[in-house]
């Protein structure tokens, strides 16, 4: 028998990030407001590195922030979602912006409940070093190091397993978060154009498919600065459901869209197909 569990509504938010981080965290703010004022979303999830993108190595790192001790104010990135959050009213998965920690910089996600409480810190655990078939390279690990911890927590009644863009291409993670208990696994994402263009959407969905999760993805999109070469993100922010259908997807350029998340629905599948329970590997 089904139990009934509170639908929630949540809207992913799709930017063009480029360096100059006040306009940056501009546009995050009006984007906010825009899906709240359409939407009426009881979350909002933000793409990677939403405070700061492109420009040099230098550049990322200085336009990082430390993390705050319980409580403590945060830097400008860090109170822009805290604020998002109380200010709306409502839970804040916020994307991904540079953390420096010592002499180390990781990509990391914060999760904020309605009040502007912190619930989760996640530092991307695989770091994007590859030359895509553009001939272009991406060498992430020049400006982070990886983290090491699988992270979920809770908002309201679902569970939520954070990953943040190249962490997609992993399986193991995404089955260790359905393990761990994750209805949604969210993806905030700067997928570049060449490999979003054959694998975003075919990797979200089976992500969906095989831990019978929701999957929930904010993405970059447009153009941007990397040093003296222009790149470009693929977009096309999207909400999956655990049969792999395509609940929401922004439409180009900056925007967002919303889905609802329906746990009876989540529960009725793991139902007609446990997955779970037949598992022998």
């Amino acid at each position: 028998m089904l139990r009934y569990h509170a639908d929630m509504k949540i809207s992913v938010l799709q930017m063009n990030t480029r360096s100059d981080k006040s306009a940056n965290l501009e546009q995050a703010r009006g984007l906010a407001s825009r899906a709240i004022e359409a939407d009426a979303p009881d979350m909002l999830v933000l793409p990677e590195v939403f405070a700061f993108m492109g420009s040099s190595v230098a550049d990322k790192r200085a336009a990082a922030e430390e993390l705050p001790a319980s409580g403590d104010a945060g830097g400008p990135a860090y109170e822009s979602l805290r604020e998002m959050a109380r200010g709306h009213g409502v839970f804040v998965h916020g994307g991904s912006f540079v953390e420096r920690a010592g002499d180390e910089f990781f990509n990391t996600t914060i999760a904020f409940d309605r009040s502007g409480n912190e619930l989760a810190r996640y530092r991307k655990i695989h770091l994007f070093d590859v030359s895509t078939p553009d001939g272009r390279e991406y060498r992430e690990s020049a400006t982070f190091g990886a983290g090491r911890e699988i992270v979920t927590y809770r908002a309201g009644d679902l569970t939520v397993g954070c990953s943040i863009c190249y962490d997609l291409r992993f399986a193991e993670l995404y089955r260790a978060l359905a393990e761990a208990g994750a209805d949604v696994i969210m993806v905030p994402a700067a997928f570049t154009l060449p490999t979003g263009k054959d694998h975003w959407e075919v990797l979200l969905r089976a992500r969906a498919i095989e831990t019978q999760t929701f999957v929930v993805a904010a993405a970059q999109t447009g153009t941007y600065r990397e040093g003296n070469d222009e790149r470009a993100s693929w977009g096309h922010s999207m909400v999956v459901d655990p049969w792999g259908h395509i609940l929401a997807q922004a439409r180009d350029g900056t925007g967002h869209a919303t889905a609802t998340v329906e746990l009876d629905y989540l529960e009725l599948v793991r139902q007609r197909i446990p997955v779970a329970d037949h598992r022998v590997l």
